[in-house]
């Protein structure tokens, strides 16, 4: 009976953490999620850390509900990372190739020479993801190992974040029992998750709208070619709700939840909801229509923040497969919609795809992340190799990990 392996991944956001767990089989690659836990989180502003003892509670509430559904005990998870602290860029390098069969040692000097750029020293390398290899000057190669050549040029994308921001979520996770196996981009775990590899061939935009943060991942020919994070989410719809019909934060999160809706077309005159009271006073009764007058200016404006940071990266004339959108607040009445209309390319709700066990329980964009990154981590662990191996060996996988990363 061959021993079971699992991965965790953990979804530390602005509003809620979320922990899964998945037993991966290595025949296929399939994942099976076999725990789900789920806790509020207050500790985090835009995706970066402002509390740790909030953040740590609510990491340990949703471990612990992961754990007892899984039936095992969790010591170490791949976690997700965003905020607007995140900044990536294209690179690229050159090296010469010593005995004209590029190996794996070549692979490994191409990519250093790539990423030996100049960061601030407040900031670290976060991801190096390769996106073509040329040989001689032929390009468009993918698996440059074994292939004859004298000229050997990587072109990969650099993300990188402030080291303080990863290590405040590092401590969170240590305080919390948990080591952190590997950081993630966040747009890249959802990409995981709800792209398809023809989505990613003809060129997509995958946009994730969470609770602090919306971020952004651009793929073209099967490689990333742009990352970015924007600072604006569903907490700021939330807000302009609470202050448009006077209620509380959380009143206006529930009513968000259940009642609203971001085209106003879409709503009936007669439709009412009620407002619960601040304080002592009475509760109101409200025109739903009102609510999504509200609602509908802020996602416009979001919309707007995408679509001109779509344009800015050059890349929007080369989006075939459209915009993916995903992320909790996307579950918005009205959200898809208002994005047919507003964008001029095709636009759809991206769900996690392509897994087994409870998937009913994640099968919403609100898990995007999280079952992200469990692919995320059953890729590393095809690549790598359990048990230790020479110098050689070790470097050939790593090689082979970046050169899947994306391809």
């Amino acid at each position: 009976m061959t021993k079971k392996e699992f991965i965790v991944g953990l979804d530390i956001g602005t509003t809620k953490v979320v922990c899964l767990v998945g037993e991966y089989h290595h025949d296929g690659n399939a994942i099976d999620i076999v725990g789900f836990g789920q806790a509020p989180s207050v500790g985090l502003r835009k995706g970066v850390v402002i509390n740790i003892d909030s953040t740590v509670d609510a990491i340990k509430k949703a471990v612990k509900e992961a754990e007892n559904m899984a039936g095992i005990k969790i010591n170490s998870a791949y976690v997700g990372i965003a905020g607007t602290h995140i900044k990536s860029f294209n690179s690229s390098g050159v090296v010469a190739v010593k005995d004209k069969e590029i190996n794996a040692q070549d692979v490994q000097r191409v990519i250093d020479a790539a990423k030996a750029i100049m960061i601030p020293q407040d900031r670290e390398v976060l991801h190096v993801i390769p996106q073509e290899f040329i040989i001689d000057d032929q390009d468009g190669i993918r698996e440059p190992i074994g292939m004859n050549g004298v000229r050997l040029e990587a072109k990969v994308h650099i993300v990188t974040g402030a080291i303080s921001s990863a290590q405040n979520l590092i401590k969170c996770a240590n305080r919390a029992g948990i080591s952190v196996t590997q950081l993630c981009l966040q747009p890249i775990a959802s990409a995981y998750a709800v792209l398809t590899q023809d989505e990613k061939e003809l060129g997509v935009a995958l946009v994730d709208i969470g609770g602090g943060t919306t971020d952004i991942a651009i793929f073209r020919e099967g490689s990333l070619l742009y990352t970015s994070v924007l600072p604006v989410g569903g907490v700021h719809i939330t807000n302009d709700i609470s202050v448009g019909i006077r209620a509380s934060l959380d009143a206006a999160e529930k009513i968000k939840l259940t009642h609203g809706c971001a085209m106003a077309s879409l709503v009936k005159d007669d439709e009412t909801i009620e407002v619960p009271a601040v304080g002592e006073g009475k509760a109101r009764v409200v025109p739903r229509k009102i609510l999504a007058e509200i609602i509908e200016p802020r996602v416009e404006e979001m919309f707007s923040l995408i679509q001109q940071e779509i344009n800015k990266s050059g890349y929007s004339d080369l989006l075939s497969a459209g915009v993916v959108l995903t992320g909790g607040t996307t579950l918005l009445q009205g959200m898809i919609e208002l994005g047919d209309f507003l964008f001029e390319i095709p636009l759809k709700r991206g769900v996690p795809i392509r897994l087994g066990g409870l998937k009913e329980v994640v099968n919403s964009p609100k898990f995007s992340t999280a079952v992200g990154l469990l692919k995320y981590g059953a890729e590393q662990m095809d690549v790598i190799p359990q048990h230790e191996e020479g110098m050689i060996g070790k470097l050939g996988d790593s090689v082979k990990s970046w050169m899947k990363d994306l391809f």
